[in-house]
């Protein structure tokens, strides 16, 4: 048996269409939908960007960056200097690759330089790399945006799109890195300067690594920063870095007492517990919207009940129960909050899908420059779909909708009839 008889939807709809001048509220119900309509827009749309926001970010951290970064534990040398580099580490990053689950252990020589061309100079990040090392790179080696061709890297250096257009420098131009510790004298260390030939442009999708990052031979960055044969540490990338705690207890075993690892959450473990917290904080106050939303289902059947006083009773008189008066009233404000969900839903959705178009579109009115990506860290507005995010915002919308229409419905159904058609 269904739950609603065929003759409860006809009042209902008959109620819901009806204009003013016959006791309707139509201009309520109108209000209603667009309200609950608006609200399940807004929830899903945000949901949708903050979890590709996420997604994006993550991408770029985990196709860039090491998963794991293998550092030595400080100690003074016969200098009394403190030595950080880590000892025979060819035979370490060979048993950090033996590990299960590793993909790659890359040793990696780091310094921070100024890059030049021209007249133009900017700060810079050098990672001195093995060029198979470099190719395994998600973002970088294997870069959709890249120019140029990975097999002139040796001769060559591989460079960041943003430091490249900072330099006014393409694939066959030359730059010069810059040490201010170099060059050892007897009257101390002066200033390296050494050209490199550009052999390659990569796009790794985050504005400050594209901004900073060069990349030059192993070899090189040894002879470049002075550390023949030394190596500052192993960054190694894993199958499944989004459980990169089960893996630390393996490579801890693997690589022995004396050295530490640096996760990629403990770089930016920070930064995603402030965006969950965001995402915590906009879904209630986006809740908040649907539940104002939901009360002007309230005003609407508040108003059409007291219109229909007169039909109630006589609904009443000629055989209605109390439970079918409660049914048709319930559907005039369960029909507005699905129609408004529905249509929230097909909203948000159409939102997420196309994203990029509608985002050039106000790029274009607001006369561009609407998102800056030195302050958001990603190029373009990102937005990700997910069921549950929908299934989420429609259940909200849903449930709330129908607890606000079961008070004003339960009070037609306890209407007295007597009372309804007394002064009739």
């Amino acid at each position: 048996m269904p739950p609603f008889a065929a003759f409860e939807w006809m009042i209902a709809w008959r109620y819901l269409r009806a204009r003013r001048a016959e006791g309707g509220v139509g201009v309520m119900t109108w209000i209603s939908l667009l309200g609950i309509t608006l609200a399940v827009f807004a929830l899903i749309a945000t949901l949708a960007v903050r979890a590709g926001f996420r997604a994006e970010f993550v991408d770029t951290i985990l196709g860039a960056n090491a998963h794991v970064t293998v550092h030595a534990l400080p100690r003074i040398d016969d200098a009394g200097r403190v030595d950080r580099t880590l000892g025979d580490a060819d035979a370490l990053a060979a048993t950090l690759r033996a590990v299960p689950g590793v993909l790659r252990a890359a040793p990696l020589v780091r310094g921070q330089v100024m890059a030049s061309a021209g007249d133009r100079a900017g700060a810079a990040d050098v990672y001195g790399i093995a060029p198979a090392d470099l190719a395994a790179i998600p973002r970088v080696g294997t870069g959709a945006d890249a120019v140029g061709d990975l097999a002139g890297f040796g001769p060559g250096i591989a460079i960041g799109s943003g430091l490249a257009r900072e330099l006014g420098v393409g694939v066959g131009d030359t730059i010069r890195l810059i040490s201010p510790s170099g060059v050892r004298t007897a009257f101390g260390s002066s200033p390296r300067v050494t050209g490199f030939e550009v052999a390659y442009v990569f796009t790794a999708g985050r504005w400050d690594i594209d901004r900073t990052r060069v990349y030059i031979p192993l070899e090189a960055a040894q002879t470049f920063f002075n550390r023949t044969g030394q190596i500052d540490e192993i960054d190694v990338a894993v199958a499944e870095p989004e459980r990169i705690e089960a893996m630390l207890d393996p490579l801890a075993a693997a690589a022995g007492p004396e050295v530490l690892f640096w996760t990629w959450r403990d770089s930016a473990g920070g930064f995603l517990r402030a965006l969950a917290i965001e995402d915590n904080v906009m879904f209630v106050i986006l809740s908040i919207l649907v539940l104002i939303a939901a009360m002007n289902i309230v005003s609407g059947l508040i108003m059409l009940v007291r219109n229909k006083g007169r039909d109630i009773g006589i609904l009443r008189t000629i055989g209605l129960t109390e439970g079918s008066i409660l049914r048709v009233f319930f559907l005039c404000g369960a029909v507005t909050g699905v129609a408004g969900t529905v249509a929230g839903v097909a909203l948000g959705v159409a939102f997420a899908v196309w994203i990029d178009p509608i985002f050039s579109f106000v790029n274009y009115v607001a006369g561009g420059g609407v998102w800056d990506p030195a302050i958001r860290g990603i190029y373009a507005l990102p937005a990700q779909l997910r069921g549950v995010d929908v299934a989420k915002a429609a259940g909200l919308s849903l449930g709330l909708s129908c607890i606000a229409t079961w008070f004003p419905a339960r009070r037609a159904a306890r209407m007295n009839p007597v009372e309804a058609l007394r002064y009739e």
